[in-house]
């Protein structure tokens, strides 16, 4: 592992005269052929260790900043106004011309409708057409209330001398949004001719549970997922309200406790820390959760960050927590879900173990050598 600023190389493991790659058997004395020994240190990534201060914390913040700015323009645009589809149910009036009234059937009693029902009007087909007396059948999927009742009013016209025409939503059953994950009522959400931006999309859902981790909502559309962390675009001064969700989007809250972190090594009590409500879990929350470090075996300059070692980019971040200023540095800096924080051990602890390790081999070798004399 290669170390910079100050952060001691980790030495090589003692082994045989194997290099990395041997595929050579050794034989024994009996002539039996044994396996090679394995050199652990060979197959050690090599990953420098950069440290922690104020001047990497700014850049890790303006890296931040550009890359919400730049998801907020890919997701941010004007809201469509709302278009007939497939199963939406309309409400038409033709003025002086009660007797087609009759064609959309009476008021149905709200108490004996089921929630699936639709209410009394005119349905959509699944082909998106409209079919209504002395008009015929006119395709309105994709279409707006005004321009059905325009076309309408063209179609009467043939019939009627100057029909006025009144073409109104009776029920919103076309297009839909889904929201799942941490809000109170999962679920789908139908789409109506206001339009619905992420905060209201929420709302309609119930809001946000306890356990829900509010930076990391993902928004899937059009066959991609995008991160959206509502609690640093707030923070940044930009507003989650500029974002409106599409028919068939899929909105997805994470749960806080899959964005954990794990604190390990000299603490009073390592553990899996749970980011805030907010999303955010600083270098000092965690080890604040882990119960700090352990006074009497924990080396305080020797605390480290290891990043992304599932990702084929693995870093690792050292701290000398030794001075106050560097608990500030612990204060501001972010962690990602599932980093890894561990405190090494001091040198008599590591002398203490390897001690504790070989008395008993000690001991057994004398009690061998007490039994042969």
């Amino acid at each position: 592992m290669t170390v910079s600023q100050g952060a001691a190389q980790s030495p090589a493991l003692a082994g045989g005269d194997w290099k990395a790659g041997s595929t050579e058997t050794e034989k024994s004395a009996e002539g039996k052929a044994t396996p090679p020994a394995s050199n652990a240190s060979a197959s050690t990534p090599d990953i420098a260790i950069t440290e922690l201060n104020f001047a990497l914390l700014k850049v890790f913040q303006d890296e931040r900043l550009k890359q919400q700015r730049a998801q907020l323009e890919l997701l941010a645009g004007a809201p469509q106004p709302y278009t007939i589809g497939a199963g939406d149910v309309l409400q038409i009036v033709v003025w002086d011309h009660p007797e087609i009234a009759a064609a959309m059937g009476g008021s149905q009693s709200q108490a004996s409708n089921r929630p699936a029902d639709p209410y009394s009007g005119f349905v959509v087909d699944q082909a998106g057409d409209l079919t209504f007396p002395y008009a015929g059948t006119l395709h309105v999927a994709g279409l707006r209330a005004e321009e059905v009742q325009r076309r309408l009013t063209t179609a009467l016209a043939r019939y009627f001398v100057k029909p006025q025409v009144t073409v109104r939503m009776a029920s919103y059953r076309a297009h839909e949004v889904y929201v799942d994950g941490e809000v109170r009522n999962p679920g789908v959400v139908a789409v109506n001719d206001v339009p619905m931006s992420l905060y209201e999309a929420i709302s309609r859902a119930g809001g946000f549970a306890d356990s829900a981790d509010q930076s990391d909502l993902v928004l899937v559309r059009g066959g991609s997922s995008h991160r959206i962390d509502l609690t640093q675009m707030v923070a940044s001064g930009q507003s989650p309200s500029r974002l409106y969700l599409k028919p068939g989007d899929m909105l997805h809250v994470v749960a806080r406790d899959e964005n954990d972190v794990y604190v390990m090594g000299e603490v009073n009590k390592p553990i899996s820390a749970i980011p805030r409500r907010t999303g955010r879990i600083t270098l000092a929350d965690a080890i604040a959760q882990a119960g700090s470090v352990n006074a009497s075996t924990a080396d305080a300059a020797q605390m480290f960050v290891i990043r992304g070692a599932l990702n084929g980019k693995p870093e690792v971040f050292h701290l000398d927590g030794r001075s106050p200023v560097a608990m500030l540095v612990a204060k501001e800096f972010d962690l990602q879900p599932k980093d890894v924080v561990y405190v090494d051990g001091n040198g008599l602890v590591r002398f203490n173990r390897v001690l504790s390790l070989l008395i008993p081999a000690i001991n057994a070798g004398l009690t061998a050598g007490l039994v042969a004399k």
